[in-house]
């Protein structure tokens, strides 16, 4: 096996270090630590002769002696910094006392006044501020380190996915001051309609159509869902959905806006009861809660705290799940508290089954195992139905071809401006990256081809198989995406041949200039 000499400086002295292209990236971290004589927790940098900074990895390019790369100690992790308890904030006993607070104030018809909201809105920032890095700029955690590149530092806290309390109390009081109006009927039919144009409406509408859709759909009435609770339960759903460009609150809204439209062209309640159908709506809110922006690949690869606690099994979904049943458990927010056991019992396990289902690396056996039981489907075998359930989610989730191409367009810009954000972490990391994540590799077209042909149309049409009435609305839009892909990936390829043509012609026009003998 080829090894490299790599030759660096660090507190002024000249290091150099031997390692096999083989090797794994942190045994060659360790290496520079060691050199450095850093802790483990230390954070390294490695500048090269421009001053940019290079990864540290096994494909940490060749030099000299006299090209040496920088090697930099920013700042020791500071493992002892203060935690609430601490600074003499017991955020237990805070809670304690909110939470009786809670029940001395929690008005009659269930609502919960927005002094108490507010109030716990600054606990959870609060807590959020010393849980925090921001205590530790002053090592230079937030030092700009994308000089000579696109990356932004990955602990910039100025780049947090996380809302703003400021953002999430406007957004609360103009929900509030929507509540009383009544949705026309011309948006509850545009409601139903895969067309529907997202980009038309702002969060706390959004807030409002999701309402409409529990009300519509008689499960308010049905299930006793109480009408202040649901709107709690709304709200604190929004709160949880982070900012980043494609798993955030606007996705959770197509989703469940595409589920919907689903139950009403299939005519899932005629098919289907309540709590089948309130198990569809739910999950497909609840899908991508706290989203962190990184999928699971990125999650095992790193080591995340989420692929740890989940031991590498589908841990984004597993925490989605998580994160949505501990705001059912708030008093103020259990949209289910109305529930029989049984009911809610029926609904956790369908939304934890429908939920872990949007893992795309369980796609292949779940389309599989559907196809396998559509002959003879039927609607009293509670195996079918679970996977006729799983089989809605996943649709629902990845459905955006479905839509005209003004809306699903810009969709797809932000899907890849999620992937784009990764493939550089992962680079920076040392990380696998995948070729559909690389932003040198792909493009809008090569992106959607492979994945429409081979994931959502034979999704697509196995659902096609039991209720042909989707071939319209649904299967024929995905179709016409693929060949509007197909075509722009032609015309790319097409271009990118004449390029090459004309740059090949100019060398060759070149080389007969210079190699004329002159008279």
């Amino acid at each position: 096996m080829a090894t490299k000499i790599i030759y660096f400086v660090v507190d002024g002295k000249n290091e150099q270090a031997e390692f096999r292209s083989d090797d794994f990236s942190d045994d060659l971290k360790e290496t520079f630590r060691s050199a450095a004589e850093a802790g483990p927790h230390d954070i390294l940098k490695l500048y090269n002769v421009k001053g940019n900074l290079v990864n540290i990895s096994p494909r940490l390019p060749e030099n000299t002696p006299q090209t040496r790369y920088k090697l930099e100690v920013v700042a020791t992790q500071c493992n002892d910094a203060p935690t609430g308890t601490e600074l003499g904030v017991d955020f237990s006993a805070i809670e304690s006392r909110l939470g009786k607070l809670e029940k001395k104030v929690f008005v009659e018809n269930g609502e919960m006044p927005p002094l108490v909201l507010d109030l716990q809105n600054k606990v959870e920032h609060f807590k959020e501020k010393l849980q925090s890095v921001d205590h530790l700029s002053w090592l230079g955690l937030t030092k700009e380190i994308s000089s000579g590149t696109s990356l932004q530092p990955f602990w910039d806290k100025q780049q947090s996915i996380r809302k703003t309390e400021e953002h999430n109390r406007n957004v609360f009081e103009k929900f509030r001051k929507m509540l009383q109006v009544d949705v026309t009927d011309e948006v509850r039919e545009y409601l139903r309609k895969p067309t529907f144009d997202n980009w038309q409406w702002d969060d706390p509408e959004m807030l409002i159509l999701l309402r409409q859709m529990y009300i519509d759909l008689n499960l308010v009435s049905n299930l006793n869902i109480e009408m202040p609770i649901l709107h709690n339960w709304l709200y604190e759903i929004y709160r949880n959905y982070n900012q980043v460009p494609f798993h955030n609150f606007k996705h959770c809204f197509m989703v469940a806006q595409m589920m919907y439209g689903l139950t009403w062209l299939i005519d899932l309640p005629s098919l289907l009861d309540d709590i089948d159908i309130f198990i569809l709506l739910t999950s497909a809110i609840c899908h991508d809660l706290d989203h962190p922006g990184y999928n699971n690949a990125y999650q095992i690869n790193a080591k995340t705290e989420l692929a740890l606690r989940y031991n590498d099994i589908s841990p984004l979904e597993n925490h989605h799940c998580s994160v949505a049943f501990e705001v059912l458990e708030k008093r103020h927010c259990n949209v289910m508290r109305n529930f029989s056991k049984d009911q809610y019992k029926r609904v956790r396990e369908g939304m934890i089954r429908c939920i872990l289902a949007t893992d795309m690396a369980k796609h292949n056996e779940i389309l599989s195992n559907f196809k396998s039981c559509t002959p003879s489907f039927d609607f009293n075998n509670k195996d079918h139905k679970a996977l006729l359930l799983m089989v809605l989610l996943k649709i629902a989730d990845i459905s955006n071809e479905c839509r005209p191409l003004d809306v699903a367009e810009p969709w797809l810009e932000c899907l890849l401006q999620e992937f784009f954000n990764q493939s550089d972490i992962e680079k920076l990391e040392g990380l696998p990256v995948a070729p559909f994540m690389d932003r040198e590799k792909v493009t809008k077209s090569s992106s959607q081809i492979g994945f429409i042909k081979f994931a959502l149309l034979p999704l697509f049409e196995a659902l096609g198989q039991l209720f042909p009435v989707i071939e319209k609305d649904i299967i024929g839009p995905v179709r016409n995406a693929l060949d509007y892909y197909t075509d722009m990936q032609r015309a790319l390829e097409e271009e990118k041949k004449k390029k090459d043509a004309e740059s090949s012609k100019n060398g060759i026009t070149k080389s007969n200039s210079q190699n004329t003998v002159p008279v």
